[in-house]
């Protein structure tokens, strides 16, 4: 909750229990007002009009034009009674407790949630004065007031309207302001909740990233070191220094995913601002360390310099990181991988196959992984507005294939040949096999 929200309430805007209970008492006076009002008068059923009128009032909250229609009916009847020639009459016309049609009035204006019944009860009012003031002459029924008496009821009607007007304007005002505030705090800890979802997921495809690749070069490397070291010390000292590099590039990978969860997101002051920028350069060392685990890799990587952004050459880096982890992982050493990454008109284009080390399709223990490491893939390409697609190979092996769409649109820079001043060499085309 906001501090906004902690804001007390003042006493003039009560809330909750205490609103229902101050609301109960007001009801109560007004009805007691009524009928004290009808208790002065002698007319033998002034104090039976006043009474009904006073208990319809108790309802006025809840059922505002019910009260209002049963108070005009009870006013209609006590005009009807009204007979000067009898001394005391039935009932006084006007009588002080009609002011409980204003009452009645007031409530329909102030708490009906119908737009036009608060028009429809002032006029109501203003019609119903009228006809007992100058009476209805095609029905035989008298007047009992004057011109003078009829502005005055008019002036009073209109002034309790318009104040009963007023406050629920007032009141429809501070209720849009509450469902605004209850709205955009439900809006800003649904946006947390999303934004640590989100947050959550990217550190969880970059834990996975870079423990799960290095420590599947790092096994490998191992077991062939522990194979050969009698035999051929010289192949299992490269694979003890091939180990040793892959743990350092690790422990500052992990480094780095460390500092960003004590110090904030990337990009935030104090946070991730050395952090190491993964670029389509970098898909030749892991090629390399794969090779170096026995896996035959075939790489082709033709991109266009300065046409990706960082955000999407680190898509690319991961995806291709990722499948040769799996292949290391499912196929083991011996298995031949093809990978293609290419930008063709405004789409970056990424396809990884391997042919199994001769297992069948569907024989690889993929289920060890749980699943995580293709969820990881899924997640960045359709982050990026692309899309994904991983499955068996007839026969044996395995394919991968994402595009993701290229949303940095800078000229490519011009780059000089070593050797030969040639400023049409602009494209970065790697194509290496071991």
């Amino acid at each position: 909750m906001t501090e906004e929200s902690r804001v007390p309430v003042p006493w003039i805007a009560p809330s909750g229990r205490y609103a229902r209970v101050l609301g109960r008492a007001v009801d109560v006076a007004l009805a007691l007002a009524v009928l004290v009002a009808a208790y002065d008068y002698a007319g033998d059923h002034d104090l039976l009009l006043g009474a009904l009128m006073a208990l319809a009032l108790l309802a006025r909250r809840k059922r505002p034009g019910t009260v209002m229609a049963v108070v005009m009916a009870l006013a209609l009847a006590q005009f009807l009674l009204h007979d000067p020639a009898v001394d005391p009459p039935p009932a006084h016309a006007p009588a002080a407790y009609d002011v409980a049609v204003l009452f009645a009035m007031m409530s329909v204006v102030h708490h009906s949630r119908t737009p036009w019944m608060p028009y429809a009860a002032g006029g109501a009012v203003l019609l119903a004065t009228g006809a007992a003031s100058f009476g209805v002459p095609f029905l035989g029924l008298d007047g009992f007031g004057d011109g003078q008496s009829l502005l005055i009821f008019w002036g009073l009607t209109l002034t309790v309207w318009l104040t009963a007007f007023a406050l629920h304007t007032r009141r429809l005002y501070a209720e849009s302001q509450a469902a605004r505030a209850r709205h955009a705090e439900r809006e800003q800890e649904q946006r947390a909740r999303l934004a640590a979802v989100r947050e959550r997921a990217e550190i969880a495809r970059e834990l996975h990233d870079v423990v799960a690749h290095s420590l599947a070069v790092m096994i490998l490397q191992a077991d062939g070191a522990g194979a050969v070291l009698r035999t051929s010390p010289d192949m299992a000292e490269s694979a003890l220094k091939t180990i040793a590099a892959t743990g350092r590039d690790a422990i500052d990978d992990m480094h780095r995913i460390v500092r960003v969860l004590r110090e904030g997101r990337p990009g935030t002051q104090g946070a991730g601002e050395d952090r190491r920028l993964v670029t389509l350069d970098e898909i030749e060392t892991v090629a390399d360390r794969a090779r170096t685990a026995g896996l035959t890799v075939d790489l082709s990587v033709d991109v266009d310099q300065g046409r990706l952004s960082p955000a999407e050459e680190m898509t690319a880096f991961r995806i291709v990181q990722e499948c040769l982890t799996n292949t290391l992982r499912h196929a083991g050493s011996g298995a031949r991988v093809d990978i293609r990454v290419r930008e063709d008109d405004g789409t970056l284009l990424i396809d990884v196959t391997d042919d199994g080390g001769g297992a069948l399709a569907g024989r690889a223990p993929v289920g060890e992984s749980g699943g995580n490491g293709l969820v990881g893939m899924r997640e960045r390409v359709e982050l990026a507005g692309g899309a994904f697609e991983a499955g068996p190979r007839l026969g044996s092996g395995w394919h991968v294939r994402a595009s993701v769409p290229v949303r940095t649109k800078t000229p490519v820079a011009a780059r000089t040949s070593a050797g030969t001043g040639n400023p049409e060499a602009t494209r970065t085309s790697v194509r290496t096999e071991r």
